[in-house]
């Protein structure tokens, strides 16, 4: 059988945790920044558990990592 190709853009953005869990940096945090409170952009900064709908479709994009 042939290898699985790697999706490298959902591989350059998701983390794999200890016990498989896929982290992702969240969104909302580029520009705009004066607008939004200080409370908002600090919980922004975390990373989180992705949501268990796309757990599956993005474990088979990235096999490897």
């Amino acid at each position: 059988m042939p290898k699985i190709k790697t999706h490298k853009g959902i591989a350059k953005r998701v983390k794999k945790t200890g016990s498989g869990k896929l982290k992702v940096k969240k969104g909302f945090t580029n520009h705009f920044q004066t607008k939004k409170k200080s409370k908002r952009k600090r919980h922004l900064r975390k990373e989180k558990i992705l949501n268990k709908t796309y757990e599956k479709r993005y474990k088979q994009l990235i096999p490897y990592k």
